[in-house]
């Protein structure tokens, strides 16, 4: 049966549907010899889909591996890193692809699931099906309940956009600060905004 060939990659372990779009796009994908176009179909049965020369493994052949890792600090949420930092993929001492789902900042610490199901990846991560993410964030002073009530409806960073209403609960002082408990249902580049600085948060 014919399948998008983000949907095929995806599925052979290469990352995401949206990371495998940006193979396609750049001209890295073909299909029975030709460059591949976006939005083009092929069936695995009858046809050879290969990604910089290497063939995409048929649908039987594929063993999928999932695995929940604690990322540390100071660890890029990547399977290959752009510069001399260290990867979430470079802590698991096994072969093959492996790509986190979703991420965490560098200098965050917490859960992470490593895999090279694409299927899963999609349905963990795409906005459609509403999964939330959960932390504990660590600010340099405790926020009053003006400021938690600010982050509950949703607050606009500097590039204008709003984020969406977020559950937000305090946990327990630390120090001058305070630990608190976020459950959001969408991901924003937060150290942008503004009451972040000023909170001088630590996820």
């Amino acid at each position: 049966m014919e399948e998008r060939l983000q949907k095929l990659l995806a599925q052979a372990g290469y990352g995401s549907r949206r990371r495998c779009e940006e193979f396609i796009i750049a001209g890295r994908v073909r299909v029975n010899g030709q460059v591949a176009t976006l939005g083009q179909k092929a069936d695995l049965s009858v046809d050879k889909v290969t990604l910089d020369g290497k063939a995409l493994p048929k649908a039987e052949s594929l063993t999928y591996t999932y695995i929940a890792l604690y990322k540390p600090r100071n660890v890029l949420s990547a399977a290959e890193g752009q510069d001399d930092r260290e990867t979430v993929r470079g802590l698991i001492p096994l072969e093959g692809h492996l790509y986190p789902v979703g991420r965490l900042d560098f200098d965050s610490e917490g859960l992470i699931l490593m895999t090279n199901d694409g299927e899963l990846t999609n349905k963990l991560t795409h906005p459609r099906y509403g999964h939330e993410k959960e932390y504990r964030v660590l600010v340099a002073r405790r926020p009053d309940e003006k400021q938690l009530s600010a982050w509950q409806r949703g607050v606009v960073l500097e590039d204008g956009d709003k984020t969406a209403p977020a559950e937000v609960n305090f946990l327990s002082t630390s120090g001058k600060g305070a630990w608190i408990r976020v459950v959001m249902g969408e991901g924003k580049n937060v150290r942008s905004a503004k009451w972040v600085n000023c909170w001088d948060c630590r996820w």
